[in-house]
């Protein structure tokens, strides 16, 4: 039986964690800290759990193995080094950190305390997504010389995202640190390592962090990746396309399908096809993490994924905040 404690209730996928870990035998939530302690009380009440006010104090229970962090982004450093030096199995939100340099500090604690680590990377488990990675990987469209992704919402102009997701001290940002983190993860996990960045970010809405934010990444195989994200757009649903020298991919869109054309398979088909069978989806992240612990399973998003998200993250809000291409 692992017994995890939640740290923090202040991320909006923390009740999602909770239920998938409640969903499990093996698993029991034993704690539960926050940083603002009504709200872990009541958290803590709900789910049958103790609450401690101070996190040094539940980090030393001994019916605590491992921690889901779902605290304020500029916590998290603070949170996941205490955690691993006391020997805490850690399972993160992302982003990692908000700096490069906070993430190296986490991950030599990780790497210290010899603790199991996983960050939330779910377009890397969905089918789609892993049928693009295979296209990528068998060159099925030849050479990559285009990505573009659209991931973005309306929670700004529909009023539902949490006022705190607009404070640019606890997120780091806004729209692209936190929703645009799905399309550059993918990015690098597609096309490998970047070379420079440069963003334009505004405000549709009137708050202290973006809402409207595109990036684009060039890598080091000559490939370009356009990243566009916000929470300013209603019924804007998840769209990537691969474009490559010798066919293109396209997933999701209006019509919510997988399209791929290539002069590699005209020989057998014309024109575009759709798949008839896709990968099959990954475990969830925080799974593949209780699995990684309990039976030493494969956790495939690990402390070198969250480093190259925040890298890409950082650069990213450089060139918007000094109006310039960044170097990676």
């Amino acid at each position: 039986m692992l017994k995890v404690a939640m740290l923090s209730y202040w991320h909006v996928h923390a009740w999602d964690y909770t239920r998938q870990l409640m969903a499990r035998d093996d698993v029991k939530i034993t704690a539960v800290w926050d940083e603002i302690p009504e709200r872990g009380e009541k958290a803590a009440k709900e789910i049958g759990a103790a609450f401690e006010a101070d996190l040094d104090t539940l980090l030393k229970r001994d019916d605590v193995d491992a921690v889901v962090v779902d605290t304020p982004t500029n916590l998290h450093k603070e949170v996941m080094v205490a955690a691993a030096q006391a020997g805490k199995h850690i399972f993160t939100e992302k982003v990692m950190a908000i700096t490069v340099k906070d993430c190296q500090e986490i991950a030599d604690a990780v790497r210290k305390a010899g603790v199991k680590f996983c960050i939330s990377f779910p377009h890397r488990t969905m089918p789609h997504n892993l049928f693009a990675k295979k296209v990528v990987d068998e060159k099925l469209i030849g050479d990559i010389t285009l990505l573009r992704v659209r991931n973005a919402h309306d929670g700004s102009v529909g009023g539902w995202l949490p006022d705190h997701f607009y404070d640019p001290d606890e997120c780091g940002g806004g729209a692209m640190i936190d929703l645009g983190a799905h399309g550059m993860y993918l990015s690098r996990w597609l096309l490998g390592e970047p070379v420079r960045i440069t963003s334009i970010f505004n405000n549709y809405i009137d708050k202290p962090v973006e809402d409207n934010a595109v990036s684009v990444i060039e890598f080091k195989n000559k490939a370009i990746a356009i990243n566009e994200t916000g929470f300013v757009t209603s019924n804007s649903p998840f769209t990537m396309e691969l474009h490559g020298t010798h066919g293109s991919l396209f997933i999701g869109g209006s019509e919510n399908k997988v399209r791929l054309i290539s002069k590699k398979i005209d020989s057998q088909v014309s024109g575009w096809i759709t798949p008839t069978q896709l990968p099959e989806p990954l475990p969830s992240a925080i799974n593949q993490w209780v699995d990684g612990i309990l039976n030493d399973g494969e956790i495939i998003f690990g402390l070198e994924d969250g480093i190259q998200l925040t890298e890409l993250m950082e650069g990213a809000y450089k060139s918007h905040r000094e109006n310039r291409i960044v170097e990676l």
